[in-house]
């Protein structure tokens, strides 16, 4: 068991997990951007380490400086919230080779399922129906309108390695996917650290 936890994800999802942590007696550490120095989830922690500047791919997606902060503090285990690292494989491994726990599944189970074009490959060896979409990442736009097209409007285009929500969007049309693609895969590098789309058909 451990009886200290870094938290590393920011904002609402922090301050659950921070307070979750508390009610079970186990102390918080609060990692934190320079820009979110003063947030609530860093003022009502135990301890906060800053991580570095605002952009999260030098701060909430660092993950070795987010483990030098569990050195620091003596923090036994990191839980990840969701979207950032929580469902990012190497990170988990990097925990485990550490000597810290990861508060989720086996770094084997996300990356068998945390990228969701892989998820769907092995969903579909099984058996399990799956919605229709890209069977890869798609290459470009052209290759977005092709396979939207194929699938019929309107589609979603998401993040291959998100969650939390983040890294996606539906489209109802060329002119928006044209519109939005470059924008979700913005958004997906700046909180997976990891660009790749894919295209599934939205189902009402």
């Amino acid at each position: 068991m451990f009886d200290k936890v870094l938290i590393a994800n920011r904002g609402e999802i922090a301050v659950r997990i921070n307070r979750a942590c508390q009610e079970l007696g186990i102390s918080t550490v609060a990692i934190h951007s320079e820009t979110d120095a003063e947030s609530m989830h860093v003022r009502i922690a135990d301890e906060s380490v800053c991580i570095g500047p605002n952009q999260v791919n030098k701060s909430y997606l660092n993950a070795h400086s987010i483990i030098s902060a569990c050195e620091i503090t003596g923090a036994q285990a990191v839980h990840p919230g969701y979207g950032f690292l929580s469902e990012n494989a190497s990170f988990a491994k990097m925990l485990e080779d550490h000597k810290l726990i990861f508060i989720g599944p086996k770094y084997a189970h996300i990356e068998a399922m945390g990228d969701k074009i892989q998820a769907k490959k092995i969903m579909k060896k099984l058996g399990v129906p799956t919605v229709p979409g890209s069977e890869k990442i798609i290459e470009g736009e052209k290759d977005a309108i092709n396979i939207s097209k194929e699938v019929g409007f309107p589609v979603i285009l998401k993040a291959s390695a998100g969650g939390g929500g983040r890294g996606m969007k539906i489209v109802r049309n060329e002119d928006e996917l044209r519109e939005f693609l470059p924008i979700i895969k913005q958004e997906a590098l700046s909180f997976f650290g990891n660009d790749s789309i894919y295209v599934e058909k939205f189902i009402d």
